[in-house]
């Protein structure tokens, strides 16, 4: 009888034991899986500032430096290098000043000047403006940046400035939204 109490009482701690081990081992999987899937994560962040004091629409695209390093490489070449290489820098806001658009409700493209680029901290971050127009209802928006090498690119555009905050989020074969004033 104390044999069998010793045995039942050993098999629950026995159980609590592998519980415990199997619990510890889930854990510690996801904590050593978040780095790589922090990695993939391919999103981009774009903001679309109705400027009341410069009366310019003002757009600042944000994407990870991790995403342009492995874009430029694929872009432009295996030595590209985003971090330190200027040239690469600059041809890298190009492309994604070529890869987005806004167009007014008759389909016209607003006229976006290429303001800048930097390297800050994970991001790298490409400005562009243009003159608002008089009168705005609508804009379409084309977003393609990264989604040519990356179909899962995820793209988020904040609209600010004019009113409560309006967002589009171009995903999956999505090119072309429109957001409404």
């Amino acid at each position: 009888m104390l044999f069998n109490q010793l045995v039942k009482n050993g098999g629950d701690t026995h159980r609590s034991t592998i519980l415990g081990s199997a619990f510890i081992a889930v854990l510690l999987s996801l904590l050593f899986s978040l780095p790589a899937l922090a990695h993939q994560q391919k999103e981009g962040l774009t903001t679309v500032l109705f400027n009341p004091r410069t009366g310019n629409i003002e757009i600042m695209h944000r994407i990870y430096m991790h995403d342009a390093e492995h874009a430029v490489k694929e872009l432009f070449s295996k030595k590209a290098d985003i971090l330190k290489d200027p040239d690469t820098q600059r041809l890298f806001a190009e492309y994604v000043a070529k890869n987005f658009g806004l167009y007014n409700e008759l389909d016209h493209p607003f006229q976006l000047k290429k303001v800048g680029h930097e390297v800050e901290g994970r991001f790298f971050w490409i400005y562009q403006e243009t003159e608002k127009p008089a009168e705005i209802g609508t804009i379409k928006v084309r977003h393609d940046v990264l989604r040519d090498l990356w179909p899962s690119q995820n793209n988020l555009i904040n609209f600010e400035g004019k009113g409560k905050i309006k967002s589009l989020n171009f995903s999956d074969n999505i090119s072309l939204l429109e957001v409404h004033f």
